[in-house]
């Protein structure tokens, strides 16, 4: 075995003045600070003002423009003319909107419910076009507009009441309403779980059933720890892999169940494989910033890795929020001429933030100010403040028929890996989490120029090493064209991947899964650039798993195999301490 120096690097302690003597008087501006954050309760962390002044720019411009507002009245007249048709079996029946799955259920296809159905697709595309129509809005006053109305007509949509949906009155019937006592019951173990730890399943215990690769912790310090797998191979690459997963949630969604870890799925294809397993930061952790997370965590990590593994250079991979850091540091080593990287692999990782999705929704001035508040107040961002965000992008599916199938139906869904993944969420400390949104997501910061490491900015420009970079096609968080403009920050040899699923589900898309395919292309060093829709049109789709790909890619990145390098110091069997913190 060997010693890797323990770098137990202090996080810096929140920093408080220190106080003068005598009674101390709260400010006003303390008192609004504690104002938000009981309002954040209700809101789910969302401004109200950011809401209340998107409405007042929509009603300004309408108002400014009454002659194109009154047009919508006699649309409306010209609506209520067309269901009249529908109804009466003259005109042919709307279609459902691609993805909407409120009314696939063939009982809504039948009368009188089928009116109803027609009636609600009317109405929303009317309430969509009234808030779309003024010109002359702030394009993210627009947005913000379009997405409130859009959860609003979600909300009140008639299959979420059981009276109107037939699917519930049919269920009711037909169990004598045992369906709403087990819908009830499911909703009061979720609402016990939700005040629980979260990593509680049975099913899927950690370190047993997932995050159950072989491995070792072999380097801890404030922040992180570092596991390294166990060889199973007589040889491996002459190059180690160091995984850096997003801190947003846990590792091991890269270490799922046996059949589905790429972890495991690594050390099988003779890689030596490292992952770095992020600490859950609480309230002590407030003033942690996002350099603390690439020094005390890449940075730390690549130099344990090569005391172990010798002065061998790293392929590095980078998921998520993981692989915007990872970026960072490659670009802030290629500054300063540290040359420890083989590779870079960037798994549904954004490094320009202007196309960023509905996320951007929640991304303003106003909102950070108000988010400032709420961390403020709490220290961190918590895992249910995050996970509603995310929600609320998916309304449709994560929230409303979620609540339709688990609380009227009384069904539940069999418990997975994924699931009790999700379920296992983190906290982000104050600090970090503000100079990430303010930095990257609103000022995009890293792909203009202007982030700077140390003292000096950082240009992803410098970065002169073979790129794996993939999207994946139904990205709510890294949306995959936000991630393909890397294309235009780099011109490094690139190869790019649009794989099928979203943001999880397309990433953990093991060999042998059913139904996955992807679309891969090299841009050569130097090469042409096209756009997303036509790199999208020109690339062929290929089906299987992407994994085989890539490995196939790190392969022809890496020198002759070797035995593999000796174990380092075990501080604990993986997957260690870390991730059991709740």
């Amino acid at each position: 075995m060997i010693d890797v120096p323990q770098t137990v690097v202090p996080i810096r302690a929140a920093t408080q003045p220190a106080a003068p003597p005598g009674p101390q008087r709260t400010s006003a501006a303390d008192l609004d600070r504690l104002l938000h954050a009981w309002q954040s309760r209700f809101t789910g962390g969302h401004s109200p003002s950011t809401a209340s002044l998107a409405f007042l720019d929509w009603a300004a411009h309408a108002l400014n423009a009454p002659f194109e507002t009154a047009e919508f009245g006699r649309t409306a007249v010209e609506h209520w003319q067309r269901l009249a048709r529908i109804a009466l079996g003259t005109e042919a029946l709307l279609p459902l909107p691609e993805g909407d799955r409120r009314f696939a259920d063939p009982a809504w296809s039948q009368h009188p419910y089928k009116l109803v159905v027609q009636a609600v697709l009317l109405g929303e595309q009317w309430c969509e076009s009234l808030v779309q129509s003024p010109d002359g809005m702030d394009p993210g006053n627009r947005r913000i507009m379009g997405f409130n109305t859009r959860q609003f007509l979600d909300m009140v949509s008639p299959s979420n009441w059981p009276w109107f949906n037939p699917e519930v009155v049919a269920a009711t019937r037909a169990t004598g309403g045992r369906n709403l006592i087990e819908g009830f019951s499911n909703l009061l173990a979720d609402k016990a779980a939700a005040r629980g730890p979260a990593q509680d399943d049975p099913h899927f215990r950690l370190g047993i059933d997932v995050a159950a690769t072989p491995g070792k912790v072999v380097l801890r310090n404030a922040l992180m720890e570092l596991i390294q797998y166990t060889p199973t191979t007589p040889m491996v690459g002459a190059e180690p892999v160091l995984i850096v997963p997003a801190w947003i949630m846990k590792y091991y969604i890269l270490d799922l169940s046996p059949g589905n870890s790429m972890i495991r799925w690594l050390v099988g294809q003779g890689r030596t494989v490292f992952a770095i397993s992020w600490r859950n930061p609480d309230a002590s952790m407030r003033d942690t910033t996002l350099d603390d997370y690439r020094s005390i965590g890449i940075m730390a990590a690549l130099d344990a890795v090569q005391a172990i593994c010798g002065p061998a250079k790293v392929h590095a991979a980078g998921y998520c929020l993981g692989g915007t850091l990872l970026a960072i540091a490659a670009a802030a080593m290629a500054r300063d001429g540290d040359a420890q990287l083989a590779s870079l692999t960037l798994l549904a990782a954004q490094t320009d933030f202007t196309e960023a999705g509905e996320l951007q929704l929640f991304i303003t001035d106003d909102q950070l100010d108000f988010l400032g508040d709420v961390m403020g107040a709490q220290g961190f961002l918590s895992a249910n403040q995050m996970g509603g965000a995310f929600q609320m992008l998916r309304a449709n599916d994560l929230v409303w028929s979620r609540g339709i199938h688990d609380y009227l139906l009384g069904k539940h869904d069999a418990p997975n890996d994924l699931m009790a993944w999700n379920a296992d969420g983190t906290r982000l400390p104050a600090r970090m989490h503000m100079e990430y949104l303010r930095g990257l997501f609103l000022h995009n910061d890293l792909a203009e120029g202007r982030f700077r490491v140390g003292d000096r900015p950082v240009a992803l420009a410098d970065i002169r090493l073979p790129i794996f970079a993939v999207g994946t096609e139904r990205d709510h968080i890294a949306p995959w064209r936000s991630v393909f403009k890397l294309h235009l920050l780099n011109d490094s040899a690139l190869t790019f991947v649009l794989t099928s699923g979203g943001h999880n589900a397309g990433i953990v898309s093991e060999p042998g899964h059913p139904r996955r395919s992807f679309r891969m292309r090299l841009r050569a060093h130097d090469g042409r650039s096209p756009g997303p829709d036509e790199w999208r049109a020109e690339t062929a789709p290929q089906d299987g798993s992407w994994w085989l790909a890539w490995g196939d890619w790190l392969a022809a990145q890496s020198g002759p195999p070797v035995a593999p390098p000796a174990m380092g110091a075990a501080l604990a069997d993986a997957p260690g301490a870390y991730v059991r913190e709740h």
